[in-house]
């Protein structure tokens, strides 16, 4: 999750990297930012570092968007509050890889992979969803396969027709709340097929 101030910037490039206080460890190397109460990027994390606050550069603060070391220490005493020389960061840099405001309504699930569609729905919609649908999506996020949901759920592979009817939902409800939007519903600002 970032601040919506910050999404222009990793839309554009300019912000490669964040900070963040203390010792992350990520589980996926693929990740959705989150910014201003939406999804807004796909990444690939690139890189990994751990340093003391008093490590930090002037290059590690240009990678996370800002102009210097004194602004980012700024930034993150405003996010963190106090925050000492010895205490630990994670470095994590990141490639943008899909630009979630710019969706293909003509590609299926708009372009996102399964696991994506999965990931956006357990955060946003999870009070909308059934308890089999959630069981569903769960899976997703572990397998990224329709057909090795379909086998470990249902137990027979031609059950994929319930994993895709749980996939559909899941798109219409995010289209529908403005999680998501398709390429012609950001550009004309009215809806896509999908709507």
């Amino acid at each position: 999750m970032v601040k919506g101030e910050y999404v222009d910037d990793i839309l554009s490039g300019k912000k490669k990297a964040t900070i963040r206080l203390g010792i992350v460890r990520l589980r996926y190397k693929e990740l959705i930012v989150h910014g201003g109460g939406r999804p807004v990027a796909k990444v690939r994390v690139t890189n990994v570092r751990y340093k003391r606050v008093v490590e930090l550069t002037d290059e590690d603060a240009k990678l996370d968007g800002f102009k210097n070391k004194e602004e980012l220490l700024e930034a993150l005493k405003k996010a963190y509050g106090e925050i000492k020389p010895n205490d630990y960061v994670t470095i994590i840099e990141f490639e943008v890889i899909q630009d979630l405001s710019k969706l293909e309504p003509q590609h299926p699930y708009l372009g996102l992979e399964p696991a994506d569609v999965a990931r956006l729905a357990l955060r946003y919609l999870k009070d909308k969803m059934t308890k089999e649908e959630i069981d569903v999506l769960t899976d997703l996020t572990r397998t990224n396969s329709i057909r090795a949901t379909a086998v470990r759920l249902f137990g027979d592979l031609n059950k994929r027709w319930r994993v895709r009817k749980v996939l559909r939902k899941a798109l219409r409800l995010l289209l529908q709340e403005g999680y998501i939007k398709t390429q012609q519903h950001s550009e004309t600002g009215k809806g896509g097929k999908n709507d």
